[in-house]
């Protein structure tokens, strides 16, 4: 017990991990390549680990998991940490007396970080092949994101594209049009689009919406091994420098999370077979 509390002290903050991200190129790749049925952030997470203790990144997977895969795992070996949602209930005491007890219960999904899983280094046995990687399509993903691609009639020619409620624009001569269309999802997706209807107050200020979007398109740049990532940091470091110093806390625990969950909602809309649930964020 104790060694695995130890274990989830070691592990940095969702904020920490995507500035290592951006100031490392190639690492949001080597993740997805090996651990690719996880979420963006659980991949990252598992990565820094296996740096941390020196072990080779690969395919990970439960104790039981390897187990029916034909391979045990070593004696002595530590289990990594992943972020996973718990079902959990909770009695609603502002709901009416005449409501039923089953009406008065209420769900909800908590996050616990939790050592369940190992890289296949960890493990001995049979011959494992990993599946191959998904591949991912665009009009696939904003079908499925329920996001509308418009025509761009910008006449700003500079302007590589914007999005407005749940459509975006893309520029046809973007440099990296791939990049953008990220980007411009990305806004829809954090509900940057839709802050309009917000107060000033509740609006995630011009820097950080700027910030999440590009952030969300470096990791799927990367993730999928496509152009854009260095200038990917070049923009976000743009929009974070002047304001806020570049540093691990440049970018807020809140904006890091929700900077995952939307990049992994792109990465997993656009491909083109459902990956197998594994129960973690």
């Amino acid at each position: 017990m104790e060694r695995h509390t130890k274990a989830a002290l070691d592990i940095p903050k969702w904020s920490a991990l995507l500035v290592e991200a951006v100031n490392k190129p190639g690492l949001i790749m080597q993740a997805y390549s090996a651990f690719h049925q996880y979420s963006v952030g659980n991949q990252l997470l598992a990565l820094v680990q296996c740096h941390m203790r020196g072990l080779e990144p690969g395919p990970i997977n439960t104790f039981p998991g390897w187990q029916a895969l034909g391979r045990n795992v070593k004696r002595g070996e530590r289990a990594l940490v992943l972020c996973m949602p718990i079902s959990c209930k909770r009695h609603d005491e502002d709901a009416n007396d005449n409501n039923d007890e089953a009406n008065r219960e209420r769900t909800y999904t908590a996050f616990m970080h939790k050592p369940r899983w190992f890289v296949i280094s960890q493990t001995i046995g049979d011959e494992f092949t990993a599946p191959a990687l998904p591949q991912w399509y665009a009009e696939r993903a904003l079908a499925a994101l329920d996001i509308e691609q418009i025509a761009f009639t910008s006449t700003d020619g500079n302007c590589q594209g914007y999005a407005r409620r749940r459509q975006v624009a893309i520029n046809p001569v973007a440099q990296l049009p791939h990049k953008t269309l990220f980007h411009e999802a990305a806004h829809v997706i954090l509900g940057h689009t839709a802050e309009a209807d917000f107060t000033d107050t509740e609006r995630t200020p011009k820097n950080l919406r700027e910030v999440e979007a590009e952030a969300v398109a470096l990791l799927c740049c990367e993730a999928l091994n496509l152009e854009g990532a260095d200038y990917c940091r070049g923009y976000i470091q743009n929009w974070l420098c002047p304001a806020l110093g570049y540093n691990g806390d440049a970018i807020p625990e809140k904006s890091a999370q929700k900077i995952f969950r939307a990049a992994d909602q792109i990465l997993r809309a656009g491909r083109t077979a459902d990956a197998t649930d594994e129960q973690e964020q």
